[in-house]
């Protein structure tokens, strides 16, 4: 007790408690203000009832003896907040030689743990000059997570943990991982301590521990957190194997969950590394028995580009590569395989790949990424369309692949399509040109009086007349009116509505420009009166081959293809290939599901009855 104070309690002025706290302000003291922080005082007057500080902006406060009772609180002069006062240049040195110390020494001071915000509050500027801290931040996490007597957070909202100092480093790792809520954090834990598993072989007491918080996690967290919960179940497996220590019988395995979860497991898995993915990929097999091949052919358009790779790889050494080439080449031809897969099939076109990669797959990439132009939400197909352009030698590859007209249509289509600008248009056209030089007129335009005229149906011809209507009068208004709103938002660099809106504007207004030409070039027809000497527009030809198959198709107008009722464009690779044979001639027709040609002989050619 203060010399001064201990007068007052001995002439009964003040009773012994009143004593001690007057002495916690004393000359000498230090206090914690919320107003001003930390602070020292350094004279004060009982008769008067001043007591004058100096804090760290605000020398020679003078204030209320009352009030510095009642609103301050002790620090001990150890505490880091008093030593910033008067020893900052000792804490400074300690910045630099011990990071770990120094950290140690703040969050001691604030009852071994704070925010990151506040812990940055107390030293940078003060102790660190703001220059230099991220600097220092950056070296000094390292150095913390190293030392594992300090637990440092992902995010700013969460607290920075001195650890109990008796923490063996397997007992840190393994406090990391049971103090951490956020599944990363999480997952980066069980990461870590798999890592350092040796040393735990010898405390099977702590691993079992560990078996029952991750059975806790993925109970608590399948449905909502699917992939978090087949990551660590992973990561448990491979401890139990390198520590030795089974897990017990009575806990969740992968295969169950695969199984229970079959259809979201794809889309779960695909943000993971290739190794973890061929890891889940490889568990199929166990967890479905003699039906794995249908299962994991099940979940190969949700793959992604990665996951399809090392699916690809499970088929082929398993002797299954052949399945997967039959389905993608059917998803192919349907033009209904996804942009993540076809990214695979072109990457690997001189590898994996290379029984599937086809003409067909030109088609198929415009026709993703036209389907996904016009789709509402982000554009899935960006990757896609990436490639398309950045690779070099892609749109040679599939070029050569074709005929003339095959290489012509797709070159037209390529064209015509919005999802290119005007110059990535000509670049990309450079390309096919080069490959098959047949195509220069499409640039030229030495072929356009050879296009000047579509022979139509006239259910198709008006078809496309109410679909120009609807766009001039329904949807290009409605979208001017979706681009004044999205504008209204503010901030156009990152309104997503106001981008929408605008790729919407610019598909429509080439789609009309399209559907204007083709309508003013088009003649309409209702196929009465044809020829049927050879095959012509609006006949109906009935085919056989030598194994006794046979099958009959008909060959109409420009937009009257219909695979399900077998008739076919005169434009189309088929209806082209057929125009002007005799009954009896020999043709050659491409099978849709092999990809390969095959020779048939026309019996019959008769007029199609609309």
């Amino acid at each position: 007790m203060h010399p001064d104070v201990a007068k007052l309690v001995e002439a009964g002025r003040v009773n012994a408690a009143v004593g001690q706290r007057l002495s916690q302000v004393a000359p000498g003291c230090y206090l914690l203000s919320k107003s001003w922080g930390a602070g020292k005082v350094v004279s004060w007057s009982l008769r008067d009832k001043i007591v004058i500080v100096d804090f760290a902006d605000k020398h020679g406060q003078e204030m209320d003896l009352q009030f510095v009772l009642q609103k301050t609180e002790p620090l001990q002069p150890d505490d880091f907040r008093a030593k910033k006062l008067e020893q900052v240049e000792e804490l400074r040195h300690l910045a630099k030689s011990d990071p770990v110390g120094l950290a140690a020494h703040v969050l001691q001071s604030h009852g071994n743990s704070m925010t990151l915000d506040a812990f940055e509050k107390e030293i940078n500027g003060p102790v660190i000059p703001q220059a230099e801290y991220k600097k220092w931040w950056d070296n000094a996490k390292k150095i913390m997570a190293a030392s594992k007597r300090v637990a440092v957070p992902p995010r700013r909202t969460e607290m920075i943990v001195l650890r109990s100092g008796d923490m063996t480093p397997a007992q840190a790792l393994v406090a990391d991982f049971e103090v951490a809520r956020d599944p990363k954090v999480k997952t980066k834990a069980l990461e870590a301590l798999a890592t350092e598993v040796h040393l735990l072989a010898d405390d099977s007491d702590t691993l079992h521990r560990l078996y029952t918080d991750i059975d806790a996690e993925v109970k608590r967290g399948t449905r909502l957190n699917l992939g978090h919960v087949l990551e660590l179940m992973l990561i448990r497996d491979q401890m139990a194997k390198s520590a030795k220590v089974p897990v017990p019988a009575d806990t969740s395995k992968l295969t169950d969950v695969i199984k229970s979860e079959y259809s979201r497991v794809s889309e779960a898995i695909s943000s993971m590394s290739a190794v973890r993915q061929r890891e889940i990929y490889d568990s199929f097999p166990i967890a479905f028995g003699h039906f794995w091949v249908e299962k994991l052919m099940g979940v190969v358009e949700k793959a992604g580009a990665r996951g399809l790779g090392e699916i690809a790889k499970i088929f082929e050494a398993r002797g299954e590569i052949g399945a997967l080439e039959d389905y993608l080449r059917r998803a192919i031809t349907r033009r209904s395989l996804g942009h993540d897969a076809l990214i695979w099939v072109c990457r690997e076109r001189e590898a994996s790949g290379s029984n599937v990669f086809s003409a067909d797959v030109g088609a198929a990439i415009l026709n993703q990424l036209e389907s996904d132009f016009i789709a509402d939400g982000p554009r899935k197909s960006q990757r896609l369309q990436s490639l398309l352009n950045e690779d070099k030698n892609l749109l040679s590859d599939l070029v050569t692949l074709m005929d003339v007209n095959e290489a012509r249509n797709f070159g037209r289509r390529l064209m015509e399509c919005p999802v290119f600008n005007e110059l990535d248009k000509k670049s990309l056209m450079a390309r096919i040109i080069k490959a098959k030089p047949e195509t220069e007129t499409l640039v030229s335009g030495e072929d356009k009086n050879k296009e000047e005229e579509l022979l139509v149906s006239w259910a198709s011809l008006e078809a496309r007349r109410a679909e120009l209507k609807e766009l001039v009068s329904v949807r290009i208004p409605q979208n001017r009116e979706d681009v004044k709103i999205a504008r209204s938002y503010g901030d156009l660099r990152e309104n997503f509505e106001y981008k929408s809106a605008k790729d919407m504007e610019k598909y429509l207004n080439s789609r009309r420009s399209d559907l204007e030409k083709d309508v003013a070039r088009a003649r309409g027809t209702d196929f009465k009166g044809v020829d049927c000497v050879t095959v012509n527009i609006g006949t109906v030809i009935t085919l056989s081959n030598a194994a006794g198959a046979s099958y009959s198709l008909s060959v109409l107008g420009a937009w009257d293809s219909d695979p399900d009722k077998r008739w076919v464009s005169y434009l189309s690779e088929a209806g082209a290939g057929l125009l002007g044979k005799k009954v009896g001639d020999q043709v050659q027709l491409r099978d849709h599901d092999t990809e390969q040609q095959k020779d048939w002989k026309i019996n019959s050619i008769e007029p199609f009855n609309p």
